[in-house]
């Protein structure tokens, strides 16, 4: 069984930041790709960045890049989202999630990735 567990969410204001994690355990746990997604009210899931384990090569939606930073502690199985310059746009529940253990490469796409945490809700006001 593998668990994802978010933490790190709130209230921030407009120009903020706030940093998220997720530490993922579970025996079965051998993913090679991280990734954060994030959906808002009424909208669809949506992709925001991806993480490879044993490299740390990273990739982000052009919403994001610049503001957001995806990084990872192998030792933790924690990855974590820097989130910078904060708009309300930004206003989602965020995921983590990884693939399964087969799929070696970073995916924009939410139905490659098998395991999702709980979400955490992250709100900015203007």
């Amino acid at each position: 069984q593998v668990q994802l567990v978010e933490s790190g969410g709130g209230l921030v204001q407009a120009g903020g930041s706030l940093r998220l994690s997720c530490t993922a355990s579970g025996r079965t746990f051998s993913s090679a790709v991280m990734g954060w997604f994030r959906q808002a009210p009424g909208k669809e899931r949506e992709f925001v960045a991806a993480i490879t384990w044993s490299d740390g090569n990273t990739v982000y939606a052009d919403s994001v890049k610049g503001r957001f930073t995806i990084s990872r502690d192998n030792a933790k199985n924690t990855v974590y989202l820097q989130m910078l310059s904060l708009n309300p746009e930004d206003t989602a529940v965020y995921y983590c999630a990884a693939p399964p253990a087969t799929i070696a490469t970073m995916s924009t796409y939410a139905w490659v990735y098998t395991y999702w945490g709980q979400g955490t809700q992250v709100t900015v006001s203007s």
